[in-house]
């Protein structure tokens, strides 16, 4: 399952890079951000994320349940506007196509290299608890598809 999501997250960075060029274009009937913005975020949460799953300890991994994680990730939807980032995902003033790049080239690093972490290996987010390897994946897919979509609603203006 695991390697399945890896495939599909790759999947969502080629759109991500496709994007890149169009960093510029806003809509404010949309949001107030400009796609530079959503990708940018995007990645940041890509590569936090990656890096602490990889240096966790496994044994340290307590299964919890959380209502909110259950339903969103199954109907595989994060509402607009209720979620608040925190300050290390979120996107500087002046965002540059290069360190857009530099970060998507990172975050396929990152995805790549979670084919080798333990499946227990875990992050602690801050609104759907505690998600194993398989569960942070879910979440990684969710939380960029919902950014691509605002993307892709930018561009429909």
């Amino acid at each position: 399952m695991s390697h399945q999501r890896i495939n599909t997250i790759k999947k969502l960075l080629t759109e991500i890079e496709k994007n890149i060029p169009l960093k510029d274009k806003r809509n404010p009937s949309i949001t107030k951000t400009d796609i530079g913005w959503q990708l940018d975020h995007s990645l940041k949460a890509i590569n936090g994320i990656s890096t602490i799953l990889a240096k966790t300890d496994p044994k340290e991994y307590k299964k919890d349940f959380n209502f909110k994680r259950m339903v969103l990730f199954t109907l595989s939807f994060i509402p607009r506007g209720l979620g608040k980032a925190p300050k290390t995902v979120i996107p500087p003033d002046n965002i540059t196509t290069e360190d857009l790049q530099a970060q998507l080239h990172s975050a396929k690093n990152h995805i790549d290299s979670l084919n080798q972490v333990h499946e227990k290996a875990y992050f602690n987010h801050h609104i759907f608890g505690t998600l194993n390897k398989a569960k942070t994946l879910r979440f990684l897919e969710v939380h960029t598809k919902h950014h691509l979509k605002i993307v892709n609603d930018i561009l429909k203006q």
